[in-house]
């Protein structure tokens, strides 16, 4: 379900403080709302004329801290028309026309006012240092203090500046000023509620599947780290209530974490676990790969058994379902160190029925299981930008709170195990055909005599435009494959998903097409190269 949304609210884009960087991502600007004095970074695509949303934001806000921040806009305006007239009325004409070639010379695209109104969105984070909330958005429900949003879909934080957005700069001094409205996304409070809500990693959502639609309501959960929060739309949310230092960054778990696996995305989760300070027993089939993370501060396991057994939460990513059952079923393997209120977490993308089977054998003895295939590459591995989808022990998914906003932006919980391999399956059938996809239009592109950087550009300014595009186009336009996602995986999720097609007799014409190009490709000594690669399925 999507997470309930803050009514549109007015403010304007200033200088951030000279200390603090730009979030990596698209590009977005520091934004001072009105009448409440929060800060927050927003994306460009997320800010809308303020003028024509003006009539339509005071139908939706009856509060008298919204009328306060009107007031206040307008007063703005008035002082603005005052001091640049010309220079304000053009802006309220032109506000639409915001990336129009009518922009100024040199002027950069943070000197053009523009009247604005941002809705819900992520702002990426950075690489997962040095994680701290700029500012918290006011709570129009019922609360005299502001609600400082763990939800908070356009989070701040300190990280690396894009290379390319040196430009977006603000000038403080500058006379025309931009005036916007937003959307905030975060949560909808019961007039009950009149104390500020404890924040966590103010840059990670934590969504969880609810069966049934009920009013927004708010609750103490068993555990008093969480707090649980339902939506209308029937999704819940988790918030790590205490898990946030006071300056946004992750309080660690005291618990003893395992991590069985470092891979490709392995690596990158283990090495933000250490760098939020968790305590982590690693082991992988091949040792000399725990060297690097022996040096970070990991202990060293020498089985599977052995890091289950002298850890709290053991986390495991391999690469398909015969590596995740050897891991658990086999000499020295998970099962053997599980013993009642161990708990397991297995993060390799598997069919709903190699899950369900292991769920099986570590509840038998006593142990608790959660699923939690991630999605996402080697690089957001690295980012701390990976999305979990969960399911199984609840209980468990909670726990694992701190572990999950060191490694991804994003978590869901599905419910019942075999629910979240089967979401993973689905979605990665989608990116593996879409890849396929890109491919063949490339190469299409080249065998007709048309520029393949020229239908990028193309793409790029149209509605597909996307990192993912983006990226895996710029792999086959410089011949480079070193591998985010291996070739062979994205293969074997569309096996996999064919056959979770199969099981229910649902047609998957297009993942069937897809896989067989990605099994050419492999034919081709592809599999250990990017997805990116199956660009050479299609070469004559």
């Amino acid at each position: 379900g999507k997470l309930g949304r803050y009514p549109p609210w007015p403010g304007k884009i200033v200088n951030p403080p000279k200390d603090l960087k730009k979030p990596r991502g698209k590009k977005c600007f520091f934004v001072k709302f009105f009448g409440t004095e929060d800060h927050a970074w927003i994306k460009v695509e997320q800010l809308k004329p303020y003028h024509p949303h003006k009539e339509e934001m005071i139908k939706i806000n009856k509060g008298k801290r919204f009328q306060q921040a009107v007031d206040a806009v307008e007063e703005f305006l008035r002082k603005t028309k005052g001091k640049d007239q010309a220079s304000s009325h053009n802006s309220t004409e032109d506000k639409n026309r915001r990336n129009s070639s009518e922009e100024r010379g040199k002027q950069s695209a943070g000197e053009e006012k523009r009247k604005a109104s941002l809705s819900e969105g992520k702002v990426k984070k950075g690489t997962g240092e040095g994680k701290k909330r700029v500012s918290s958005v006011s709570s129009e429900r019922g609360s005299k203090s502001p609600l400082k949003r763990a939800q908070d879909q356009s989070p701040r934080k300190r990280g690396r500046p894009p290379k390319d957005e040196k430009d977006l700069t603000i000038p403080e001094s500058s006379t025309v000023k931009r005036v916007m409205t937003g959307t905030v996304a975060g949560f909808k409070w019961p007039p009950s509620v009149s104390e500020p809500v404890k924040d966590s990693d103010p840059h990670f959502h934590h969504f969880l599947l609810s069966q049934t639609e009920k009013p927004a309501v708010c609750y103490q959960a068993i555990t008093k780290k969480l707090k649980v929060c339902e939506e209308e739309t029937g999704s819940t949310s988790i918030q790590a209530a205490d898990s946030t230092a006071v300056n946004g960054s992750i309080t660690p778990t005291d618990k003893k974490i395992g991590f069985l696996g470092l891979g490709l995305m392995g690596s990158g989760i283990v090495s933000n676990l250490l760098k939020m300070g968790h305590t982590v027993t690693v082991w992988n089939r091949t040792a000399e790969k725990c060297d690097l993370f022996i040096q970070e501060g990991a202990r060293l396991g020498r089985t599977p058994a052995e890091v289950v057994s002298t850890c709290d939460i053991t986390f495991a990513c391999v690469s398909d379902p015969k590596a995740a059952k050897d891991l658990v079923l086999g000499p020295s393997g998970v099962l053997q160190g599980i013993r009642p209120g161990k708990c397991y977490v297995d993060m390799s993308t598997v069919d709903a029925d190699t899950v369900t089977e292991l769920a099986q054998v570590i509840v038998s003895r006593g142990g608790r299981f959660l699923e939690a295939p991630v999605s996402g590459n080697q690089q957001l591995s690295n980012d701390g930008m990976l999305v979990i989808l969960a399911a199984g022990d609840r209980g468990l998914y909670e726990d694992c709170s701190s572990c999950f906003q060191a490694m991804g932006k994003t978590s869901f919980f599905l419910g019942e195990v075999g629910n979240a391999a089967k979401m993973m399956l689905i979605v990665n059938m989608v990116q593996g055909s879409f890849m396929a996809t890109i491919a063949e239009g490339l190469t299409l592109a080249q065998v007709t005599g048309q520029s393949q950087q020229t239908l990028l550009d193309i793409l790029n300014q149209g509605q597909l435009a996307s990192i993912f595009l983006d990226q895996k186009c710029q792999n086959i336009l410089q011949g480079n494959f070193k591998p985010d996602f291996y070739l062979k995986y994205i293969q074997k999720d569309l096996r996999l998903a064919i056959a979770l097609g199969d099981s229910v007799n649902h047609p998957t014409p297009m993942a069937a097409a897809a896989n067989e190009v990605y099994k050419r490709a492999k034919a081709l000594d592809q599999s250990d190269n990017d997805m990116s690669a199956v660009y050479r399925a299609y070469i004559h």
